[in-house]
C-alpha cells in the first residue's frame, strides 16, 4: 500500500511540473502566429492593386512639425549650402507622388539664392578710371574728325569739326549727335546706330586735328607757349622735351585747379608725373639752398659762426677762422649731433695732420670745433 501511494505522489509531481512549461510554449506560439498574420496583412495591403472605384480622400495631409522647426546653427550660418544640399538630395531621390490637383509653386529659397549671386561685370563695361589716361583720347570742341564709310561709294567730305556743345553734324546720321567726351570707337558705334540708309554701315572714325586738349608752358624754356595733347594725360617730360628747358632750369611748377605741384627736374621719376588738359607749367631755376654753418672757438683768432660749404676740412676751417693763437695749441675736438640727438665728439692732433700722419677730416654742417692746448 505504501508503494502505491509513493508512485502516485511521484506521478502528481511530474504532472505539476509539465503544466507551466506547456503554458509558456503555447503563449510563444500565439505571439509568433500574431506577428505572422500582421506581416502578411501589411504585405498584402502594400501589394494589393489600387481599387479604381475606391473614393479618393481629398483631406489635406497633416504637415510634419519639423517643417516649422528652426534651422540649426550650421544651416543658419550657410543657407546657400543647405539649398544646394537639398537640391542634390532631390535630384538623386525619386519624386514623391502628386497628392494635389493644383501644381505646387517653385521653391522661393532656391530662386532667391540663384539671384543673390551677382553676374561678373564684362570687361567692355569696366569703369573708365581703370583705363590709363595716357592711352585714351576723348574728343572735344574744335577737334577735326575723319569719318569714313568703308561700304559706301559716297564722295562727300570725310572731315567734320566738333561744334560748340560737343555736337557733330553728320548728314547720313540725321540730327546732330553729341560726341563730346567720347572716344573714336564710341563715336563709330553711335554713328553706326544712327545711319539707316545703308545696311550694316562700316564706320571708321579717327582724329585728324587735335585742338581741344592743351597746356601752357612758360619760364626758363627755349620755346614757351601752348602745347596740344593727343591723350587725356601726357608725362611732364614729353612737354619739357618739346619746350627745351634752359641750362639753369631746375624746378617745374604745375598749376591745376588753383593748386600747385612742384617737380624737381633733377629727379627722373618725378618728371613722369602726368600733365592734364588745362594745366599751366612754369619752369624756374632751382631755389638756393638755405645757408649752413659750422661753429669754432677756443684758442682761435676769429671764432664764431662760419659759413659752411661742402668738402671743407678741419685745417681749412681753422685757417678760415684766423688760425690758432698759440703755437702750442694742437688739440682739436670736433662735436657733431648724432641721430639720437646726442653729441658725438672726436679728438684730433693738428701736429699729426700737418705732418701727414693722420687724415684731415671733412666737416659737416653744424659741427662744433674747439681748439685747445
Amino acid at each position: 500500500m505504501k508503494k502505491v501511494l509513493f508512485v502516485f505522489a511521484i506521478a502528481l509531481t511530474v504532472v505539476a511540473l509539465q503544466i507551466p512549461a506547456r503554458s509558456q510554449s503555447n503563449e510563444a506560439a500565439q505571439v509568433r502566429a500574431t506577428d505572422a498574420a500582421t506581416t502578411g496583412n501589411s504585405g498584402d495591403a502594400a501589394n494589393a492593386p489600387e481599387n479604381p472605384h475606391a473614393k479618393k480622400s481629398h483631406a489635406p495631409k497633416k504637415k510634419s512639425n519639423n517643417a516649422n522647426a528652426p534651422a540649426s546653427d550650421g544651416a543658419a550660418a550657410n543657407p546657400a549650402a543647405n539649398v544646394n544640399s537639398a537640391a542634390n538630395e532631390n535630384a538623386s531621390s525619386p519624386a514623391p507622388p502628386n497628392t494635389s490637383a493644383s501644381p505646387q509653386p517653385a521653391s522661393s529659397t532656391s530662386s532667391s539664392t540663384a539671384n543673390s549671386t551677382a553676374a561678373p561685370v564684362p570687361a567692355s563695361h569696366a569703369p573708365s578710371s581703370a583705363v590709363a589716361l595716357t592711352n585714351i583720347y576723348r574728343v572735344g570742341i574744335g577737334d577735326v574728325l575723319d569719318i569714313r564709310l568703308l561700304n559706301s561709294s559716297s564722295r562727300e567730305s570725310t572731315l567734320f569739326t566738333v561744334l560748340p556743345g560737343g555736337l557733330l553734324e553728320y548728314t547720313l546720321a540725321g540730327d546732330a549727335i553729341a560726341v563730346g567726351g567720347l572716344t573714336t570707337d564710341e563715336i563709330s558705334a553711335r554713328l553706326k546706330a544712327k545711319i539707316k540708309i545703308i545696311d550694316n554701315p562700316q564706320v571708321v572714325v579717327s582724329v585728324r586735328e587735335y585742338m581741344s586738349h592743351s597746356v601752357i608752358i612758360t619760364g626758363l624754356v627755349s620755346d614757351p607757349g601752348a602745347r596740344v595733347l593727343r591723350r587725356e594725360a601726357v608725362p611732364l617730360y614729353v612737354i619739357l622735351a618739346e619746350a627745351q628747358p634752359r641750362l639753369d632750369a631746375g624746378l617745374a611748377t604745375i598749376m591745376r585747379n588753383g593748386e600747385s605741384i612742384k617737380v624737381d627736374l633733377a629727379d627722373a621719376n618725378a618728371s613722369s608725373i602726368p600733365v592734364l588738359p588745362g594745366d599751366v607749367i612754369k619752369v624756374s631755376a632751382t631755389p638756393p639752398a638755405p645757408p649752413q654753418y659750422f661753429y669754432i672757438g677756443g684758442d682761435i683768432a676769429a671764432g664764431g659762426q662760419k659759413n659752411f660749404h661742402a668738402g671743407i676740412t678741419l685745417t681749412q676751417a681753422i685757417l678760415a677762422s684766423g688760425g690758432i693763437i698759440h703755437s702750442s695749441s694742437y688739440k682739436v675736438r670736433v662735436s657733431r649731433q648724432g641721430t639720437n640727438g646726442l653729441l658725438v665728439s672726436n679728438e684730433y692732433d693738428l701736429r699729426k695732420i700737418e705732418k701727414g700722419l693722420a687724415p684731415d677730416p671733412q666737416l659737416q654742417p653744424g659741427d662744433r670745433i674747439e681748439v685747445s692746448r
